[in-house]
Formats: structure tokens, C-alpha cells, sequence
């Protein structure tokens, strides 16, 4: 895909397209995609990060907290129709259930004056880069050398030194339990975003869903019976037995808190407010086979809902663009 169809597909997105060059003739976006391929090969036909995906339909319904704080027509009390995308971290299609990465939470909300929200949250309330530079560095280091069939102990170390806020996530991830469902984690956004109120007031959010059935994680001995493909089935016998729902919580920001940098987390005294329900009630093939045409680009927002200056969100939208150009033209050869 050539520089200038890339950046009208970030316009188009809503993002804002960085030809800041990684390399000679390779625009950011660009590395950070090849930088996945290389850690995780070329998986034609899959998206390039949180490859491994599975896909159920409901409703959100938001509520007098979330009128107070934002115009947005997602509040307004309605049933709004909803795609959800759960997934895998990484970009192996194959990666096991019992992976200590990231689950996913990718959702599609098709509001009634024909707007649409999309966002895309993961199992961990901090992300693994505090800013778009570091994200090709990051899987570079981490990627084996062929000749030894690992990374670089020295790069690796030198890396994590010069950029601790990313080994943040990683230590995380390396103390929660492995979900038991993907109906049993708590999501986060980790990007802050602006909540625009009917009047104008304005507050920085950031957002999570907490499980209706609570947080359920895998004992040890539990991971040693679970095959390495059980998420998808589980849920969608949960589905069957009745309704998986998620509280839509919003942590209000408060003066001196860090807007920009989605791998600080904001301390626990802030206020959480609840803001709505998801209610995901459906299992089907035209579920999935709609959903793998979305890209959960999170600068998709409707009025009275703004992103933040995090340059992190403010970058994705390219990355998403380029990923999604080369799935088509992988599907069409």
C-alpha cells in the first residue's frame, strides 16, 4: 500500500497519519505493523494483533450517570445495538487460551441517529507503550533470532532499561490469573478520553466493564486440565444458560492526573461512577462474519465523546488502516 492511499485512510479514519520514517522509505505505521509480523509471522488472512478473535451481539443501555456526563446518544436510556470482539493478545491466530497475555474487548455500537462508537479495550488497566515510537522497539527486542531461536538477551535488557513504562504491563500480566472466560475479566481502555456534557461541561474519562459474574481467573492446577481452546466454547454455552453483562464504568479524572501517557494508571481514590450496561445475549455466524470487517478503530466516537491528546490513540488509527489493507489483499489472491 503506498504512502499517500495509507494516509487518506487515516484521514478517513479519523486518526492522524505520522510519516515520521523508522527506517529509510518505512513510515511508522508501517514498522509497527511489520514489527508484528515479525514476531508473530505472516498470518495471511488474520489481523496482525489480537489475532486470535471471537464474536457475540447484544445491547448497551446507558443511564442517568452517563446523560449527566456526556451528550452522546449512547446515554440516552435505548437499547443499543452492539457487536463485541473478544480476543487473544498477539498476533497468533493459534496462540493458546492459556496465554499470560491481554484478553480483548473490541466493541461496535451502532447508535440510533446513525453514528457509531468503537473502541477497544484489553484485560489490563495500563498499555505496554507510552508512546507510538516505542511500539516497533518493543516486539523488536522481543522477536528470536533465527540462528538461536531467541531474542536478544542484551538488546532486550538495554531496551527495558532505557524504557521502564513498558515492562509495566508485563508485570501485571505476570501476577493476574489466566481468565477463566472472557465473560469473567474486567476490560479497560487505558487511552483517557473527553466526556462533553449537554452544557458544555467537560471530564476526562477513562473506562472499563466489570463483569457482571465477577472476576474468575484459573487456579494452576485448573490450567493443567483446560485445553489450549476453550474460550470461545465457554462462552458460548454461558451465552446459551442466559446473558453475559458488563457494569460500563467510568474513573473520573482529576486535576494533575496524566491524560497523555496510558501506561500510568490514575490512583484508586479517583471517583468510579457507573454509566450503563452490556448485555451480549447472541452467538451466530452472521455475528462473526460481520465483525471481521471492523476495524474497532477507538477515534470512531460520536459527539459528545472526544479523545484525548494521548498520542498513543491518536496514532492507531493508521496502524489499523494498514493492517486491514493487507487482510483484504491477502482475502483476494
Amino acid at each position: 500500500m503506498n504512502h499517500l492511499l495509507l494516509a487518506l485512510l487515516a484521514v478517513g479514519f479519523g486518526g492522524t497519519f505520522i510519516p515520521v520514517a523508522a527506517q529509510a522509505q518505512t513510515s511508522l505505521p508501517e514498522a509497527q505493523v511489520n514489527a508484528l509480523e515479525g514476531l508473530f509471522g505472516k498470518q495471511a488472512g488474520s489481523r496482525r494483533s489480537q489475532a486470535k478473535g471471537f464474536c457475540a451481539a447484544g445491547y448497551f443501555v446507558g443511564d442517568a450517570t452517563g446523560r449527566g456526563l456526556s451528550s452522546a446518544a449512547v446515554f440516552n436510556g435505548d437499547r443499543v445495538p452492539v457487536i463485541a470482539r473478544f480476543s487473544v493478545g498477539g498476533g497468533n491466530p493459534k496462540a493458546s487460551d492459556k496465554s499470560r497475555s491481554v484478553r480483548g474487548l473490541a466493541l461496535q455500537f451502532s447508535l440510533p441517529n446513525g453514528e457509531q462508537w468503537l473502541m477497544a479495550n484489553i484485560s489490563a488497566p495500563m498499555y505496554f507503550v507510552s508512546k507510538p515510537e516505542q511500539f516497533a522497539p518493543f516486539l523488536q527486542v522481543r522477536t528470536p533470532d533465527p540462528a538461536t531461536g531467541k531474542p536478544d538477551a542484551d538488546k532486550l535488557k538495554a531496551f527495558n532499561e532505557a524504557n521502564p513504562e513498558t515492562t509495566l504491563q508485563g508485570a501485571y500480566l505476570a501476577k493476574a490469573p489466566i481468565p477463566a472466560s472472557y465473560a469473567t475479566v474486567n476490560y479497560w481502555s487505558t487511552n483517557a478520553f473527553e466526556m462533553v456534557s449537554r452544557g458544555g461541561q467537560s471530564q476526562f474519562v477513562r473506562w472499563q466493564f466489570a463483569p457482571s459474574a465477577g472476576d474468575v481467573g484459573l487456579t494452576e492446577e485448573q490450567l493443567k486440565t483446560f485445553p489450549d481452546n476453550f474460550l470461545a466454547d465457554e462462552f458460548t454455552k454461558r451465552v446459551a444458560s442466559g446473558p453475559v453483562s458488563f457494569d460500563f464504568k467510568l474513573q473520573l479524572a482529576e486535576a494533575g492526573d496524566q491524560l497523555t501517557d496510558p501506561t500510568r494508571v490514575w490512583p484508586d481514590s479517583r471517583k468510579v461512577v457507573t454509566a450503563g450496561k452490556l448485555v451480549l445475549d447472541k452467538v451466530d455466524a452472521a455475528t462473526m462474519a460481520a465483525c471481521d470487517k471492523i476495524t474497532f478503530n477507538p477515534l470512531v466516537l460520536p459527539a459528545g465523546i472526544k479523545p484525548s491528546a494521548d498520542p498513543v490513540l491518536l496514532a492507531r488509527p493508521a496502524p489499523y488502516a494498514l493492517s486491514l489493507g493487507r487482510r483484504l489483499g491477502e482475502a483476494a489472491k
